[in-house]
């Protein structure tokens, strides 16, 4: 049972760390190598200083929804994290972790519905001219992904997982 809860907790931290960096990194979709759009700014990278700059997003409905609903996640994240904190100092034995699993089920529900909205709306959301068969997704597209069956699982994992001492 001691190795199931620390294999919950550092599950938790990694789909965690994972939702943090696909939120704030600057790679959701990559023009070619010298440019990148995230959820937050437009980068290109200046040969002549060697430096990546930036500018903010011009913001689209599409694009406000998929930001808030990344941070919704996180914030869901993180407060399944400290309720489960929370829960293996003042649970009673034999508990369940429901209100941690229902958490992490949200916060994974809400990263699919962000990518689902950036898949499907990302002509609105990126607002280009150019072709978008020139652009590929990025790797925090891929990490939001990925959290996705991540943080469900844990979240049925957290329901189901019993305090024994």
């Amino acid at each position: 049972m001691v190795f199931l809860l620390i294999f919950m907790t550092v599950l938790h931290l990694v789909t965690l760390a994972m939702l943090l960096i696909a939120t704030l990194e600057k790679s959701w979709w990559i023009w070619d190598d010298l440019e990148i759009t995230d959820l937050w700014y437009n980068c290109f990278h200046d040969n002549a200083t060697k430096t990546w700059m930036c500018a903010a997003t011009n913001e689209s409905d599409w694009l406000q929804s998929v930001q808030a609903l990344m941070v919704l996640s996180v914030v869901f994240s993180s407060i399944s994290f400290l309720v489960f904190l929370g829960q293996l100092v003042t649970m009673s034995r034999g508990g369940l972790f429901y209100f941690t699993g229902l958490c992490q089920a949200f916060a994974g529900f809400t990263v699919f519905a962000a990518c689902l909205i950036f898949t499907f709306h990302r002509k609105e959301i990126l607002s280009e001219s150019r072709d978008l068969s020139k652009g590929r997704f990025g790797y925090c597209f891929i990490l939001a992904w990925l959290c996705v069956p991540l943080l469900l699982v844990s979240g049925v994992l957290y329901a189901h997982l019993r305090k024994k001492q």
